[in-house]
């Protein structure tokens, strides 16, 4: 809220890492936590792929994964790097070949699964292109997908085997003289992911990619990836997310900004505060909210609305919010600006006159941002 003091117990300190980069965008050693998500077209359409990357780039991903399953998708991929708007991570599993072809396509940053790709050798000449071709990489660690031998050693998916997973191929990067790496150890189960890394996180300083894989539908899917991360974010654990949805991926992304804006680690967009409204409400709170979550998803710069139905508690979320409107009587409420009573709206006309008011208060915090920026 840009005209609050941020409280010091709000503050979550988190976990020191190296940095790396995958393109232009920092992970680890303090960057903002980045949010992924996926594409889940054929990569040999190329267009309906560039689209899909746009359109994820547009909700705010910062960072998008293709998946490169065959040698006609390492082909395309040279186009979709080249049209995207973001970095392109190339998602590799059993073909060590695929992740050769896409560091030569310009692929940002290799995901593989250690348990899939191969051989050591296999992942040195993997190494290889990534360094020859300025790649970053992600070790990939997955509850499903994990070696044998640790199966046989642990008996089944466990915390423990995930780490030593993980930290068997760090060593073998770092043998290698690759310290340009993130790491994730991801399984469905949220307290099998929750406890893996936060072990992970205390073995090693690489930046930590979060996930947890495979959750589900758009709603058990967020809400067990708003347990299980939420969880782990607080903890100060976490670079780099991707909320595994069976959603648009669009969705994806912008359910990792809301996990993010709720702990204050990312402030980007409209912030809504809104009731669930009662029979006290001075008009329809969630068709409301809902129609204005479509009107201000373009309003890109972080800021705060209050929705309330009712007097009960609409004035003190008002008192925290930049712009914020109260349900009253006969028709009509009290709009906030700053936290203060500003004046009187008939609720036939107050949604257009809200997306006004958001706008502009938009345009103030910018305009503000860009003279503070010129003074330094």
């Amino acid at each position: 809220m840009s005209h609050n003091p941020i409280r010091p117990w709000r503050n979550i300190d988190r976990r020191e890492s190296r940095r790396i980069h995958v393109g232009a965008v920092p992970v680890g050693g303090g960057a903002p936590i980045s949010v992924q998500t996926m594409t889940n077209t054929l990569t040999t359409d190329i267009g309906a792929t560039i689209a899909q990357v746009q359109a994820a780039a547009d909700a705010g991903a910062d960072i998008v994964r293709v998946s490169v399953p065959d040698e006609a998708s390492s082909r395309a991929l040279r186009e979709i790097v080249r049209e995207s708007p973001v970095p392109i991570v190339a998602d590799i599993h059993f073909h060590y070949r695929r992740a050769i072809e896409s560091a030569e396509a310009g692929a940002a940053c290799l995901r593989i699964n250690p348990g899939n790709i191969g051989s050591a050798e296999r992942v040195r000449e993997v190494l290889r292109a990534a360094r020859d071709h300025g790649c970053s990489m992600r070790i990939g660690v997955n509850a499903g997908s994990l070696e044998r031998h640790l199966l046989e050693k642990y008996g089944e998916p466990c915390p423990e085997a995930m780490v030593e997973s993980g930290l068997d191929h760090i060593r073998l990067l770092e043998d290698n003289d690759f310290h340009e790496f993130k790491i994730s150890v991801k399984a469905s189960d949220v307290f099998l992911a929750a406890a893996a890394y936060q072990q992970l996180a205390d073995a090693t300083d690489a930046p930590i990619h979060l996930g947890i894989t495979e959750a589900g539908g758009m709603t058990s899917g967020t809400v067990k990836s708003a347990i299980g991360l939420g969880n782990l974010l607080w903890m100060g654990i976490g670079d780099t997310l991707r909320v595994s949805l069976s959603a648009d991926p669009v969705e994806e992304v912008k359910v990792g900004f809301e996990i993010l804006k709720s702990l204050g680690l990312r402030h980007r967009g409209v912030n809504i505060i809104s009731c669930p409204s009662c029979a006290r409400q001075g008009f329809d709170v969630i068709r409301t909210v809902e129609i204005l979550e479509k009107r201000l998803e373009h309003v890109k710069t972080p800021m705060s609305l209050s929705i309330i139905g009712c007097v009960v508690n609409g004035p003190g979320e008002a008192l925290m919010t930049d712009v914020g409107f109260t349900g009253g009587g006969a028709g009509s409420g009290m709009v906030y600006l700053a936290g203060r009573q500003h004046h009187k709206l008939g609720n036939s006309g107050m949604i257009d006159h809200i997306v006004a008011l958001v706008e502009k208060r938009a345009a103030e915090i910018e305009a503000d941002g860009a003279t503070d920026r010129a003074a330094e």
